[in-house]
């Protein structure tokens, strides 16, 4: 194993002087299939060789969820690309993660049955079928390496809101620590020594679940993309990154006594790793035909535009400006509002060149634009949603435009906009007033607890709405004809010089009044961090302080 990171979990002591007799191999929350440059790099065909290292342990391989979106790809195949490379590395279960459903049922009832493996979802239900959602399978004993294992697929109850593709009125959940404390009983009754729920949800719950439930040996996880380990009241808890970067060798041994421990190592993909053969041919066969279409640079950055989870999720940031920016400059309304989860890059993007490629792995999903009227009120209730969760790693957490406000982190959640700093277009928010908000189709439906929004009336009917992708190509397009490098054939030059008080445009408009002669204007410019989201502290601090 010479040629694999591998490290020690500090929660689990060492097993090396009992007997393995059972070695699982976990990961989860696999959107890009190929590597990225930094360390490490991951990629599907080198985790492909990182996992047949173990081959000669015979590994039960588990995945827990999230792979069919969103990504480049997935934009394009639905996620098909992702049943060959699963096929491939010889996964043996999964559970269903929030993301196997983003195009809709009908999608994913295709392409699970041309996997080799059965994906759990064991608390969720389908009101029109009564069967579980997706038809996961509610559990099932799989004897590997002589041992019966009991399997079972949990899900939290807060992703269910966020599903764009099913109702939530049309499906049933169960509580995961009930519906775990039946199942285990039965796979008890039916022979299992070792019972394992696949879970797709945060941190929290997971813990509930080892703290509050009966008859469970293991947890293994997924929704959080950070690597973790840890014991709580003796079941072990593996959430195992993201993205094909990390894998988690878990060494079940059977004690003196008779009961189960684990050993677990964190297994890195590192660049040094060969690529396997197979699964590269694979990769190159999906990406090679659109290799052309995804380098087409769009735009020439001046500024890096900071996607990381942890900046988009937290605080107003200069990727959340400019894309809120060109959603008012599209649509002509007061104020944007943008779910942070819609930006999914998690990466810094350099200055330079951005191509079609960088902007569909910020925004992969092909999210429909509205312009709802919403009242003041409902204006302030949403905002109090989006930074209700702080400082949690929450995508309903907000990007704005037209709008700024001061939020208090320390008061309790429902309570922390302070509303004499809600300023729309520069003025006191009126609550009795009503305002023309942008947003995403998939908030006007009440989704990341946007309920507030639900029955706005639209400004225009869903058939004329533009996808957030296309706005922000328009927006790069029309920056290019403002400063005369791209020539406007029709005369119709698109949203962005229609809004003549636009941020972007007044941007714009000053580099290129202070360009010096024979000097090159960058085609997009790119607003910085300008206090639209801050935070108050109403206790401990009388200043304001800046969020950023």
């Amino acid at each position: 194993m010479s040629n694999i990171s591998s490290e020690s979990s500090p929660a689990v002591p060492s097993c090396k002087e009992l007997e393995v007799v059972l070695t699982i191999l976990h990961f989860n929350d696999a959107y890009e299939i190929e590597a990225r440059s930094e360390e490490p790099v991951g990629g599907a065909a080198r985790f492909a060789t990182a996992m047949k290292e173990f081959q000669a342990l015979n590994p039960f391989v588990v995945f827990s969820g999230d792979c069919l979106n969103p990504s480049v790809l997935s934009t394009i195949t639905k996620g098909k690309h992702m049943v060959d490379i699963l096929n491939k590395l010889g996964v043996h279960c999964a559970v269903y993660g929030n993301h196997e459903f983003d195009f809709g049922v009908d999608v994913l009832e295709e392409l699970t049955p041309q996997m080799t493996f059965p994906w759990f979802l064991s608390n969720v239900y389908d009101r029109f079928t009564n069967k579980t959602l997706g038809h996961g399978l509610v559990s099932n004993i799989l004897e590997w390496n002589g041992q019966k294992i009991g399997l079972m697929g949990l899900v939290e109850e807060d992703w269910l809101d966020t599903l764009g593709t099913v109702d939530r009125n049309n499906i049933i959940y169960v509580d995961y620590v009930e519906t775990a404390n039946s199942l285990s009983a039965e796979l008890r009754e039916q022979g299992a020594k070792l019972v394992i729920a696949l879970t797709h949800m945060r941190w929290h719950n997971d813990i509930r679940l080892a703290s509050e439930s009966r008859g469970l040996d293991l947890i293994l996880g997924g929704h959080d993309h950070e690597y973790g380990v840890l014991e709580v009241n003796g079941i072990l808890i593996v959430k195992s990154g993201s993205e094909f970067r990390y894998m988690s060798k878990i060494d079940v041994v059977r004690d003196h006594d008779m009961t189960f421990k684990y050993s677990c190592h964190k297994i890195s993909t590192m660049k040094h790793l060969e690529e396997d053969n197979e699964i590269k041919q694979i990769v190159n066969g999906y990406t090679n035909n659109i290799q052309h279409v995804l380098g087409e640079v769009i735009c020439h950055m001046d500024i890096e535009l900071d996607g990381r989870c942890a900046t988009v999720r937290r605080g107003e940031c200069n990727i959340g400006n400019l894309i809120t920016n060109a959603m008012l400059e599209a649509t002509h309304a007061e104020v944007a509002l943008l779910n942070s989860g819609t930006l999914r890059s998690d990466r810094i993007h350099p200055t330079g060149p951005l191509t079609m490629r960088d902007l569909l792995q910020i925004l992969p999903i092909n999210d429909l634009v509205l312009v709802v009227e919403a009242t003041g009120q409902q204006l302030y209730e949403g905002l109090e949603n989006g930074v209700r969760n702080y400082p949690e790693l929450d995508g309903r957490f907000p990007q704005v435009a037209g709008i700024q406000f001061g939020f208090d982190p320390n008061k309790k959640p429902g309570a922390r906009v302070i509303a004499k700093t809600v300023k729309v277009q520069g003025k006191i928010l009126d609550k009795a007033r009503r305002y023309l908000v942008a947003m995403k189709e998939y908030l006007t439906k009440g989704k990341d607890g946007y309920t507030m929004f639900q029955g706005c009336p639209l400004s225009f009917d869903i058939e004329n709405a533009q996808i957030l992708s296309t706005i922000l190509v328009n927006h790069f397009e029309s920056g290019m004809i403002v400063r005369g490098l791209k020539t406007c054939r029709s005369g119709h030059r698109m949203g962005l010089i229609k809004v003549s008080d636009s941020p972007s445009v007044s941007a714009i408009e000053k580099s290129v009044n202070e360009k010096l002669p024979g000097e090159a204007v960058s085609v997009a410019v790119v607003p910085g961090v300008e206090g639209r989201i801050y935070h108050i502290f109403t206790e401990s601090q009388s200043e304001t302080e800046a969020e950023g």
